[in-house]
C-alpha cells in the first residue's frame, strides 16, 4: 500500500475512534481508577478498570475531553485490551511507548497494537505524544492505583 494510503487510512482509523468512542462512560466496579491530565493542551481523561474473576482486565471505561488524538487512543485503547491478563497489557503499553518514543521510525507491532498503530505517525510531533500517550498512562496508573 503506498505511503499516502496507508497514512489516509490511519487518518480515519483515528476519526472514527474519535468520533465514536469505544469504551466511554464511567462504570461502576471498577478495581482501579486514574485521572490524568494534560496540562500543554488541556487534554483529561479519567479511565477505571475492570477485572474479571479470574483478575484479567474484563474491560476499561473512561471519559474525557481533549482533541481527537487523545480520544481516539483512549478509544482504541479500550478495544485493545479487553480480557487480557495484566502481564499482557502491561507489554502492550510497553510497545505503545516505544511506538510514540520512535519518532516516526518505527511502524509499531499491530500484533500487539492492533488498530492504536494509526496512533504511530504522532511520533513525528512532540507535543502531540502526550496527547496520544494520557490514557496509556492513565491505564498505568489505574493498573496501580485501587478504587
Amino acid at each position: 500500500m503506498a505511503s499516502r494510503e496507508l497514512e489516509g487510512m490511519y487518518q480515519q482509523v483515528i476519526l472514527d475512534h474519535a468520533k465514536e468512542k469505544h469504551g466511554f462512560g464511567l462504570r461502576e466496579g471498577a478495581s482501579g481508577s486514574s485521572h490524568q491530565i494534560n496540562p500543554t493542551c488541556g487534554d483529561e481523561v479519567t479511565l477505571r478498570v475492570h477485572r474479571a474473576a479470574d483478575d484479567s482486565l474484563a474491560s476499561i471505561s473512561w471519559e474525557g475531553q481533549g482533541c481527537s488524538i487523545s480520544t481516539a487512543s483512549a478509544s482504541l485503547l479500550s478495544d485493545l485490551i479487553d480480557e487480557l491478563p495484566e502481564a499482557e497489557v502491561r507489554r502492550r503499553i510497553d510497545a505503545f511507548r516505544e511506538l510514540m518514543q520512535s519518532k516516526g521510525t518505527i511502524d509499531g507491532d499491530d500484533e500487539l497494537l492492533g488498530d492504536a498503530v494509526a496512533l504511530g505517525g504522532v511520533s513525528r510531533y512532540i507535543t502531540r505524544i502526550k496527547c496520544a500517550m494520557l490514557p496509556w498512562v492513565a491505564l498505568e496508573h489505574a493498573l496501580a492505583t485501587p478504587a
